[in-house]
């Protein structure tokens, strides 16, 4: 895949460190914030028509174009293999799927090395910053079912986490069979891309 350079935010020294070289996915990527690795942007619509779009038209204002999409779907329904590329990444996207945890199991299932998240402290957005943390246990509850999710799926923001609470998830998933096989091996707070978020990157360390 071509590689995009980042058109208005800087790019992630740490995601170069780690991911040059390798082959990855991005999840909702976009121009202004890209990473500038090689990497198949995965979205899920279209960025065609632009005036129902409000991500592609910030875009559009950053950087007078928007990151093709190279595979419609759902960031947390990969379309690919079992351990089929490098690397998943992703910058202030998890916070849009109703069951992250489930994202993130996602992403364990079709990378091989490394999963790199970087997520929005709260204060990131005026709208996030009056309304509560989410406890780990409704989090937990979302991916067993115990709490259904929303009959219409919309694009608002489900989750808002500290540093410690984006830990304390990240150690919940090591403890279950299909994450006993990752680490955190790298935390940024706040990260140094944005600036307004926590970077934390996941290792595979199975055989």
């Amino acid at each position: 895949m071509p590689i995009r350079p980042s058109k208005f935010f800087p790019e992630s020294a740490l995601a170069h460190q780690l991911l040059d070289g390798l082959v990855g996915v991005e999840v909702g990527g976009a121009l202004h914030n890209s990473f500038g690795l090689d990497t198949i942007n995965v979205d899920r619509i279209h960025h065609t028509d632009l005036a129902f779009e409000p991500y592609a038209l910030e875009q559009v204002r950053l950087c007078g174009e928007v990151m093709p999409v190279d595979v419609v779907a759902p960031g947390n329904q990969l379309p690919f293999p079992d351990k089929s590329y490098d690397f998943v990444i992703s910058s202030h996207v998890i916070e849009h799927f109703y069951d992250p945890i489930g994202a993130i199991k996602e992403w364990m299932r079709v990378a091989t090395k490394y999963i790199f998240i970087i997520a929005p402290l709260r204060d990131a957005l005026e709208s996030d910053r009056d309304r509560p943390i989410t406890p780990l246990q409704e989090l937990i509850d979302r991916h067993e079912g115990t709490t259904p999710a929303p009959e219409v799926e919309t694009d608002e923001h489900h989750t808002r986490w500290e540093p410690q609470g984006f830990a304390n998830m990240l150690m919940w998933i090591y403890t279950r069979e299909w994450g006993a096989n990752w680490e955190t091996c790298a935390v940024e707070v706040p990260d140094k891309k944005v600036q307004n978020g926590m970077c934390f990157v996941l290792k595979y360390i199975g055989a």
